[in-house]
């Protein structure tokens, strides 16, 4: 039965509670059923906002999630289209991540494991069934109802779903979270509801020991490890394992799409229908430690770390976007927790181009009005005029607008940005380094060239890019700006 598509006012049915999350788009708030007095949560979109792309995909997840009617899944009660906004009304679920809940509880086995594992598979048979590919299964995404013990499991997010035809393959874009990504998916070749059942392989790895199954910090060396499906079982954490969870997990982990276990297959295995008789009942005290320590690294996604990462890498001229042998690009993360989408990806990289190439405009044509409301107030800077100093606010800028050494010392400015790489760090924050190419005619009408090497690094608020770091390299005799006076 579908979710029928209410006409009247989202202000007539509900009222409007606290916050309880944010994206880039769209904001989600607590709200009360006027009529019956029941809590729901509601994803507020900001239609305006919206390319023409953002509110196809938002139609989709809509149309999809009213498919979606299972136990394990935060269903979609309601969807209403205003002027300006778009509301979509989900299950309250209040028991936070399932990994965070396996952490705080005094007992925790294997038999654990396997009824968390049924019923994250349950609902991706239930989705298979109906067609839909989660394409983003990850830890983030499993949530629990309730803070009651034993509280459902519910799958979340349904963001980067798809809708296929039967057993369809397809080549549907480079779309999940790096260490849950399939072979298929990193080799670029057609794929499926397979692809579901790799991320529940490797979940089922982490529900068990409390650490991945593929990892490195280097991209590609980690897509180089699920290529190959290379995982082990290491001891001693694995010793006490059962060999039918191993079976269980090899099956999932089956680099061959076409012979990997299904969802439905997999909820007839011996160690998930036969839990009692198969799985051990021991309690697993290595795993929670572990388990705590792989939680704290998926939350460590503060802006400070990353763009510090992102800068240093830039610093040494590393590239932070991967060029495939067919020509196209693949966006690197330095955070394995980061859902990616390729398409998304070209869009917000030339995006960042574009507001860069905005702010050296603004520098060339000495407009600081300008220039300040494409920087933070407080940016900060390395570059060789601070005579090796970090520096912080407009003020060190402002010298040059306010003196007009741009206006003085030349006839016409022109600004070239060369190989610009972007890094993408979640959805409101970017790095761009490139080569800055500055050609210039001085008062005598002689022509100059100047080049810099630059990094800037921008934060995504209230929907609005701002520079709020950047490092620009030594040059000889430059101006703050990156040219020769």
């Amino acid at each position: 039965m579908s979710v029928p598509v209410a006409t009247t006012r989202f202000s007539d049915n509900y009222d409007l509670k606290e916050e309880l999350g944010k994206g880039a788009f769209s904001v989600v708030r607590r709200c009360v059923q006027k009529s019956t007095g029941l809590e729901f949560a509601a994803k507020i979109i900001n239609t305006k906002k919206l390319s023409a792309r953002d509110f196809q995909k938002l139609e989709r997840e809509a149309r999809i999630c009213r498919k979606l009617q299972h136990p394990n899944i935060v269903r979609l009660h309601d969807s209403i289209q205003e002027e300006n906004f778009h509301y979509l009304v989900f299950d309250l679920v209040t028991g936070g991540e399932l990994f965070e809940d396996i952490v705080a509880r005094e007992f925790y086995s294997e038999a654990d494991a396997s009824h968390c594992i049924q019923q994250i598979l349950e609902s991706v048979n239930h989705c298979h069934q109906n067609g839909v590919v989660h394409r983003d299964l990850k830890p983030e995404n499993l949530l629990l109802a309730s803070k009651a013990k034993g509280a459902a499991v519910k799958l979340a997010d349904f963001g980067l779903a798809i809708e296929v035809q039967g057993e369809q393959q397809a080549w549907f874009g480079f779309a999940g979270t790096p260490g849950y990504l399939s072979p298929e998916v990193l080799k670029k070749e057609p794929y499926g509801k397979p692809v579901d059942i790799w991320a529940c392989g490797v979940i089922l790895y982490i529900l068990l020991v409390g650490y991945p199954p593929f990892w490195d910090e280097d991209q590609h060396r980690l897509y180089a490890q699920i290529k190959a499906g290379a995982y082990d079982y290491p001891s001693p954490e694995w010793d006490t394992v059962t060999p039918e969870a191993k079976n269980l997990i090899n099956q999932m982990l089956t680099v061959n799409a076409a012979k990997r276990i299904t969802a439905a297959e997999a909820l007839k295995h011996p160690w998930i229908c036969q839990r009692e008789r198969v799985a051990s009942v021991v309690h697993r005290q290595e795993t929670v430690d572990c388990l705590k320590k792989f939680n704290a690294r998926r939350k460590l996604k503060g802006a400070i770390l990353t763009t510090m990462l992102a800068t240093r890498n830039f610093s040494i001229g590393r590239s932070i976007v991967v060029k495939k042998g067919d020509g196209s690009q693949v966006k690197e993360s330095t955070d394995s927790s980061t859902t990616i989408e390729d398409d998304d990806v070209k869009a917000r990289r030339q995006e960042i181009i574009k507001i860069t190439e905005q702010l050296i405009e603004a520098i060339n044509s000495g407009d600081f009005v300008a220039y300040t409301k494409i920087c933070d107030p407080h940016l900060t800077a390395f570059e060789p005029e601070a005579m090796g100093n970090l520096v912080e606010g407009m003020d060190f800028h402002k010298f040059y607008f306010d003196n007009g050494i741009l206006s003085k010392n030349c006839k016409a400015v022109n600004t070239t940005i060369l190989n610009p790489h972007v890094h993408l760090l979640g959805e409101d924050a970017a790095c761009i380094a490139y080569v800055r190419l500055t050609q210039y005619l001085d008062k005598q009408g002689q022509a100059h060239t100047h080049q810099s090497e630059e990094s800037r690094v921008w934060h995504k608020k209230d929907n609005k890019w701002q520079n709020v770091h950047f490092h620009r390299s030594g040059s000889t005799g430059g101006s703050a700006f990156g040219f020769s006076k």
